[in-house]
């Protein structure tokens, strides 16, 4: 075992972090748990002195826990926060594809696991889910309704509907499209990790990721010669499946549901979302001027949200 696993597996028996001393500020701790004898997850964990409830945010490609930093120092007078990074992102394992799947099926036992393993009150926390964590959480609440007291999901595909979906996206679901899509990504992972969050918005609407998430994102990439594309790939390999698992389920759903989605997102058009809404009577809302990461381009209105969910 490398030396860099040995740190994360001693890590994972560790305390979690402390709530702030009296006049401290809220401060995020980074560590790892262990989920089982192949995963262990980074993540990251801002304790409120006196907290009304947990949040727990999920991230998506080719994003890191580290996106999630702003909003949770933010939030955290008032809430504990968590994050973690998803198996293939950030510092957490990489198996290869015969011991985990990396399908949304599977990420949803990853998701359950980590509830459990952190000792998270369900009754009062409340999911954040984006881009390829939607689907697993969305699976997991199928089988355990009471797993938070409410999720919000957004630009993401919970159907199979090619015409919402950028078509490399659609590449990736099955071959002959997705060897070579697979290997396009990885052969243009520096042009993805600068652009992935301004296609399809205008100059004066493209913004800048902080540069701790840039870097992360960056040194990330590949771990264990598993890429980020490598995770997405398997990921998309499963998909058709678990969306079809979800649409003939969705009577089902009873976990309290919302959405938001970036009105000009490129790559899970908003009508998706209408649709979901529209099958579940789920609250929709379509931000103006937004792209495919509403948490990075706005994430005052997510702040503003998760506020407006515990009241």
């Amino acid at each position: 075992m490398s030396k860099d696993k040995t740190a994360k597996r001693a890590a994972s028996s560790a305390a979690s972090p402390r709530p702030p001393a009296p006049g401290e500020a809220p401060h995020e701790a980074v560590d790892f748990i262990e989920i089982d004898a192949i995963l262990t997850l980074r993540r990251m964990i801002v304790r409120a002195p006196a907290p009304k409830g947990t949040v727990l945010f999920l991230h998506g490609f080719p994003e890191t826990l580290t996106v999630w930093k702003g909003i949770a120092t933010k939030l955290a007078g008032a809430y504990d926060v968590h994050a973690f990074d998803w198996p293939g992102y950030g510092q957490s394992s990489r198996p290869v594809s015969d011991q985990f799947s990396y399908a949304p099926r599977a990420y949803a036992e990853v998701l359950k696991a980590y509830i459990e393993r952190a000792g998270i009150d369900r009754e009062n926390l409340l999911i954040y889910a984006t881009d390829i964590a939607a689907l697993p959480v969305l699976l997991l609440a199928l089988d355990e309704p009471a797993i938070a007291r409410q999720i919000i999901v957004g630009d993401f595909a919970p159907f199979d509907r090619p015409q919402y979906m950028w078509e490399n996206l659609q590449n990736l679901k099955a071959e002959p499209s997705a060897s070579p899509t697979r290997a396009y990504m990885n052969d243009t992972s520096d042009e993805i990790l600068t652009n992935v969050h301004r296609r399809g918005l205008s100059p004066a609407e493209q913004f800048d990721l902080p540069i701790d998430v840039q870097q992360d994102m960056a040194r990330s990439w590949s771990v264990d010669s598993v890429t980020s594309a490598d995770a997405f790939g398997h990921y998309y390999a499963n998909f058709t499946r678990d969306q079809n698992v979800l649409e003939t389920n969705l009577k089902r759903l009873k976990t309290p549901v919302k959405l938001i989605w970036g009105e000009k997102d490129l790559y899970i058009k908003k009508e998706m979302g209408i649709e979901f809404a529209a099958k579940t009577g789920a609250k929709i809302d379509i931000l103006p001027g937004i792209g495919h990461f509403p948490h990075l381009q706005n994430p005052e209105h997510v702040i503003e949200e998760i506020r407006a969910s515990f009241r």
